[in-house]
């Protein structure tokens, strides 16, 4: 399978600010691209859980997962990147928001807020997304679509954090991880934009992405309101000469303050 260029789309969501965030000075604005828009973010249930809880509540809200298109013109992609400063005592959330397609730096935004979940593969959403959400309030702009560094569908539970934080915000995202969580698929063929399905139980969850001839595939897939054709397309689109998305090389960067 290769991507279609001939192809493309969302409208989104602000929360409540995050108790026991740390919010560092609104950034500048690079560029002004679109008006501003507020981001309804959904509290769908407390974060403060146990990872038993959290099983309970990938369970009960994967139904409300949408793998179809969903989503207006893109003229607004963010990518978002999480680490753990202080021996893991404290989640620093970066997002970066780019225009689409050209990929011009628009603005960025850094929290922090207290780790309250142990690390736990498969509910990494419960550790990550309060500090996400607390960067995110910060935005003056609000993506069209949110490419996550991390899994989508692709995921046990089809239910990783991009479609936590997608179905939260209600707004487009896309899993595009490193490395697999899950899943069986057959070789990826050599050319760039060329991928094969990943298939867990017969069911494909995602697809394994060559973004550049040489080097490892991505493991991309929906997280909410979109399908994976238009997943693989917009990261294609998001991804140049390297080969990992320009959102998610950005995040990259701002979190860790190059």
């Amino acid at each position: 399978m290769s991507f279609d260029r001939n192809r493309l789309s969302a409208s989104p969501a602000i929360p409540a600010r995050v108790p026991g965030a740390r919010y560092p000075k609104k950034p500048r604005v690079i560029a002004l691209t679109t008006s501003l828009k507020s981001m309804r973010i959904r509290s769908l249930h407390r974060w403060n859980v146990t990872p038993a809880e959290a099983l309970d509540i990938q369970h009960s809200l994967k139904e409300r997962i949408e793998t179809d298109d969903r989503f207006g013109p893109i003229r607004l992609v963010a990518g978002i990147d999480v680490g753990f400063p202080d021996k893991g005592r404290t989640t620093r959330a970066a997002v970066a928001v780019l225009k689409f397609p050209d990929l011009e730096f628009v603005e960025q935004s850094v929290a922090e807020t207290p780790t309250l979940f142990p690390y736990v593969p498969g509910l990494l959403s419960f550790r990550e997304v309060p500090a996400v959400l607390a960067a995110l309030e910060r935005l003056g702009h609000i993506p069209d679509i949110i490419l996550c560094d991390g899994q989508g569908t692709a995921h046990p539970r089809r239910f990783g954090i991009a479609c936590h934080l997608g179905l939260i915000c209600d707004i487009p995202t896309i899993g595009v991880a490193k490395s697999r969580l899950t899943g069986e698929h057959a070789p990826v063929p050599e050319g760039r934009g060329e991928s094969t399905p990943l298939f867990l139980s017969g069911e494909t969850i995602g697809a394994v992405l060559r973004t550049r001839v040489g080097v490892r595939p991505l493991f991309v897939s929906p997280g909410h309101r979109i399908s994976l054709a238009s997943s693989l397309d917009v990261t294609m689109r998001c991804t140049t000469r390297y080969r990992l998305p320009e959102t998610t090389r950005w995040a990259d960067r701002i979190a860790s303050g190059r």
